[in-house]
């Protein structure tokens, strides 16, 4: 019987490998015994660094948010105590964004912490974030200036003009919105 090679398959299966191993220095990415080696080596790498990942973020999160409670005269292990007693229900990486960014809510979290952990409630106020209060804003003052409409975008225009009720508006181009808001 006649040796078959299965050129095709074996062919295909190869520069699937020898293209997974471009950029690999010396033979490592020409030669495909060698290439073979190292992808698989490669992907094992790649499997156990996606969860190591994990771990050292996690682990970036608790020294940052330890270093913001030590400002705040607390240690970390209190702090999340506190947090669990006081019903608090915030994941580490918001903790460490907060502590970066806000460090008067931090503050605020560390207070009630405190407070459970001496066995007090304390009443929480709800704020809303940044972001919302940023928009509520600039819708504001985008309905008190008139004058300045010819800078607004299309989208804007359209959406004052749902606002005013402006029959119409979603077919409208940005000269007929702006005589149509005025």
């Amino acid at each position: 019987m006649a040796r078959v090679k299965g050129s095709n398959i074996h062919k295909n299966r190869r520069k699937k490998v020898l293209k997974l191993a471009k950029g690999y220095f010396g033979s490592k990415h020409k030669l495909y015994k060698s290439a073979k080696e190292q992808v698989m080596h490669s992907l094992k790498y790649a499997y156990r660094d996606r969860k190591q990942n994990k771990r050292e973020m996690r682990k970036l999160w608790i020294t940052r948010i330890n270093a913001a409670c030590r400002m705040n005269d607390i240690s970390y292990s209190k702090f999340i105590s506190g947090l669990n007693k006081a019903e608090v229900a915030i994941n580490r990486k918001m903790l460490s964004e907060i502590a970066i960014d806000d460090a008067a809510a931090f503050t605020n979290l560390v207070n009630i912490a405190k407070a459970a952990l001496e066995g007090k409630t304390v009443k929480q106020e709800v704020k809303a974030p940044k972001a919302a209060v940023k928009k509520e804003t600039v819708k504001e003052e985008k309905t008190v200036v008139k004058e300045d409409l010819s800078k607004l975008t299309v989208a804007e225009l359209k959406a004052l003009a749902k606002e005013k009720n402006v029959a119409g508006y979603t077919t409208m181009k940005k000269a007929e919105l702006l005589s149509a808001l005025k």
